[in-house]
């Protein structure tokens, strides 16, 4: 008896006409009625592709040759941007306007499947994603290198460890351009985190891993962190204030980014003078800052953070505003603690919050619900378990606070909704028993 062909194998080109974009920075093609994925192509398109990847179910492949190029379709501005090159940017390829529609169609396809709601209530938010000022390139304010065998700093090429070497990435500010990276040698094997901070501080850290022990122990390791150009302790300039935090914490990565979010959270929130607010993944503080201005003296915040160094910042950041608390922590430990609230504001890491912490913030009771989000796969699973518990997705705006790459930040607005909501009349009153110092998971 004769086998069965066998399907494509990786280094095949396939003729395909691409389908809808997905999530993940490619688009949806089929090939003998098997699923392709595919990079550096457009909707519309019929292109050749190379498989680069075989799967049980599916194929990853990268466009190689364009034969019905979409009228979105541009010279990439990045010489390292294309098939087997640097993987940080996924649409180089296309109009910045036809950037903003395509991650406009993932989020609304996500919030269908994975957010379990109806495309009806889909096309009620009037998804979109807005553009932030600035332009396509030249936003990066962090940048985060790996170095090759041979000491030279570059950029991972994508779903792979392959290192490419670059001179300069289009996407980082020039300010983060011009600080010594590209231009000398490394050790071999570590990690560079690049910083320009808003307030033009400098910072080159480098990561290395090394064993954590003796004997067994060796086979473990942790990570070594060390300053080897600039500041350890950079300013971010956002909503009037200066924010003192260490290098290598989270800020966002775009310059108007966080003046933008915290607008919009306050803006869907609408926090009235004596309320209490959490401020859940709180970073360094930018918004408890701007929730205390809101909330007054007669209000309160309570920031939790887990990463003892944002933390130790925040303490300093929020210093002169006395309703505001500061909690070292990972949040589904500290929040059961905490008791009621009026409005909670949660900033995740690309993980999401998860049930857990869903299910802890319903039980706050508070009268709304701030939601930003760095991954709109996270938000809409969340979204779902939001739901499941009677509460609603009542708004959600978009922000391309990446350009060039598949990523987007999310500020949507849940409200109770359902059987499960009650009315509460007046402010929420503190809870007590906040444990103290517990460490914590890095954002």
């Amino acid at each position: 008896m004769t086998a069965p062909p066998a399907g494509p194998a990786v280094g095949d080109t396939l003729r395909l006409t691409v389908g809808k974009v997905a999530a993940g920075g490619h688009c949806v093609a089929r090939y003998e009625g098997q699923v392709v994925f595919v990079r550096h192509a457009l909707p519309g398109e019929v292109v050749d592709a190379t498989v680069t990847e075989v799967k049980r179910g599916f194929l990853r492949a990268e466009a190689m040759v364009v034969h019905t190029a979409s009228a979105d379709r541009v010279p990439p501005p990045c010489p390292y941007a294309g098939p087997g090159r640097c993987g940080g940017c996924d649409w180089q390829h296309a109009t910045p306007a036809a950037q903003r529609r395509l991650k406009a169609d993932v989020l609304a396809e996500l919030l269908v499947r994975l957010g379990k709601l109806t495309q009806a209530q889909v096309d009620a938010l009037e998804v979109t994603v807005a553009e932030l000022p600035g332009g396509p390139l030249d936003w990066r304010t962090r940048v985060r290198y790996a170095v090759d065998r041979a000491g030279r700093a570059g950029l991972r090429a994508h779903r792979s460890h392959r290192i490419v070497e670059i001179d300069a990435c289009p996407i980082a500010t020039p300010a983060v351009r011009e600080l010594p990276v590209t231009d000398r040698g490394w050790r071999p094997g570590s990690e560079l985190t690049v910083v320009s901070s808003t307030a033009g501080d400098p910072a080159v850290l480098e990561h290395r891993e090394v064993p954590a022990g003796r004997g067994r122990d060796r086979r473990r390791s942790r990570t070594v962190t060390r300053l080897v150009y600039g500041e350890a302790t950079v300013i971010e300039r956002a909503i009037g204030t200066e924010f003192e935090l260490p290098a290598e914490a989270f800020w966002q990565v775009h310059p108007a980014a966080a003046d933008t979010f915290a607008a919009t959270a306050l803006e869907l929130l609408e926090p009235r003078a004596g309320e209490r607010a959490f401020d859940l993944y709180g970073g360094a503080g930018l918004f408890a800052v701007a929730l205390a201005r809101e909330v007054g003296t007669d209000g309160s915040v309570t920031l939790v953070e887990s990463h003892l160094g944002a933390a130790d910042a925040a303490r300093h950041n929020v210093r002169e505003l006395p309703r505001v608390e500061v909690v070292a922590g990972r949040v589904e430990r500290v929040l059961p603690s905490l008791g009621p609230a009026d409005l909670v504001l949660l900033d995740p890491p690309r993980s999401g919050a998860g049930a857990t912490v869903v299910e802890q913030i319903v039980a706050a009771a508070p009268r709304a619900v701030c939601y930003v989000a760095c991954d709109p796969a996270a938000l809409a699973r969340d979204t779902a378990t939001f739901t499941a518990l009677g509460w609603r997705l009542s708004q959600l705006r978009g922000f391309d606070a990446f350009p060039m790459t598949q990523h987007l930040e999310c500020v949507a607005l849940f409200e109770p909704g359902g059987v499960a909501s009650a009315e509460r009349t007046g402010p929420a009153q503190p809870g007590t028993g906040i444990p103290e110092g517990v460490p914590g998971e890095e954002r």
